[in-house]
């Protein structure tokens, strides 16, 4: 294998692996914290992408309604606004302000879901299970409604549309940048999660939520908190997705899968765990699909996370919950 090659691989790896950190960190906190195994999480992930790639053609002047069918006509005509009228011309405002939006709508999903689903089944695993098995299905269903069932690509802005050589080889900055993006929110959550309050009441949730209940501090709206960071994440991921795997109802169900692994790899409820489970999925993933094909890749991701729980059954970084609801 060629310089070239190694090099190529390693990137692709890394950005597969950010990519998965997003929908991970946030799966990890939610189990981690809530005991609450949420298999909606990928769909969460695909709303995300879809509302992304609405706003950001729907502020261009409504450009997306050359490539989606009817129910999508852009949502400014609905406000009075004429067509054609772009209210941010700029690609690369628009692209921050769709991020910004697919991640604010997963948050008040999360937070919804949390507050009408899943809050009265707290002590009832097995109903969580099918609750959010459902609800995946009912998305998926919902966005096939809305926007069909074509796959459809979100452009990337004019500061990211370009591609630099590295070992002779062009790579776009687009994936630098999902690389770069993973990084920076790892810090965020993590800073979260070690320098505030609300990040200590977590992290003493994850180890006994009975304690901290009993120190006067409403757990319930904090799990509701958690749920909804951990939606947002999730749907911010995949906005971030959107221009470099395509936007299609089934982009959820793939994540989702590459997710679990990752969660169980790095060990539940650690976001040190999530981001190194993350770059090892991501780069086993691109290493396989390169010398062998993508079927053996994810067999190859599942075989991996075998190994690991031989190893050490609670994850890399994983440590056993004592407590819990």
């Amino acid at each position: 294998m060629s310089l070239e090659a190694i090099v190529s691989i390693i990137i692709q790896g890394l950005t597969l692996g950010m990519l998965y950190f997003l929908i991970a960190a946030g799966l990890s906190l939610i189990f981690g914290l809530m005991d609450v195994l949420n298999f909606a999480h990928g769909a969460i992930f695909m709303v995300g992408a879809y509302v992304a790639t609405t706003v950001y053609y729907d502020l261009g002047g409504g450009q997306f309604g050359a490539y989606l069918p009817p129910p999508l006509a852009p949502t400014l005509l609905k406000l009075g606004l004429k067509g054609g009228v772009a209210l941010v011309a700029d690609s690369n405002v628009r692209f921050v302000i769709a991020l910004l939006a697919g991640g604010l709508v997963g948050v008040g999903l999360g937070a919804l879901i949390e507050w009408s689903m899943i809050r009265p089944l707290y002590k009832r695993p097995i109903f969580q299970i099918l609750l959010t098995l459902g609800l995946a299905y009912v998305l998926s269903e919902l966005v096939r409604n809305i926007w069909g069932f074509n796959p459809y690509n979100l452009e990337k802005p004019a500061a990211l549309a370009q591609s630099v050589e590295v070992v002779e080889r062009m790579v776009p900055y687009y994936k630098f940048f999902l690389i770069a993006l993973g990084c920076v929110l790892f810090i965020v959550v993590y800073a979260l999660l070690q320098r505030t309050r609300l990040g200590i009441i977590i992290r003493a949730g994850v180890q006994n939520s009975e304690m901290v209940q009993a120190l006067g501090i409403n757990v319930r709206r904090v799990f509701t908190v958690v749920f909804a960071l951990g939606a947002g994440l999730a749907a911010f991921g995949g906005a971030a997705a959107a221009p470099f795997v395509g936007v299609s109802p089934l982009m959820g169900m793939s994540f989702q899968l590459s997710a679990f692994i990752v969660v169980v790899i790095g060990g539940m409820g650690s976001i040190p765990g999530a981001a190194v489970g993350s770059l090892l999925v991501g780069l086993a993933q691109a290493f396989a699909a390169y010398r062998l094909s993508p079927l053996v890749a994810n067999a190859i991701l599942v075989g991996l996370m075998g190994l690991v729980l031989l190893i050490k059954p609670a994850g890399l970084f994983g440590a056993k919950k004592e407590g819990g609801h």
